[in-house]
């Protein structure tokens, strides 16, 4: 079952660099046609979903505002955090 809690942590690894845009889509499309959604959440989690699954169309490409929004939709608050790296 997809709750918002599994949609806020693929979001956070996509925003982290730590999923790509391709394997969120692939993962969007196929919690859409294979899985079941948190009832009580199903109407969010299936309008966020279906937007995440067309994201790697030009016209629908993702931005951070769409990320940040779709965070705040599920129950969740972006947090930025910029730290100087060493040199090399």
């Amino acid at each position: 079952m997809i709750t918002r809690k599994d949609v806020a942590k693929k979001l956070s690894e996509y925003l982290q660099h730590r999923l790509t845009l391709e394997d969120l889509v692939d993962w969007a499309e196929r919690a859409l046609m294979e899985e079941e959604l948190e009832e009580s959440e199903a109407g969010t989690l299936r309008e966020i979903l279906a937007r995440l699954g067309a994201a790697d169309v030009r016209a629908f490409a993702l931005t951070w505002e769409d990320c940040e929004g779709f965070l705040k939709r599920l129950g969740y608050q972006v947090e930025v955090r910029v730290r100087e790296v060493e040199r090399v």
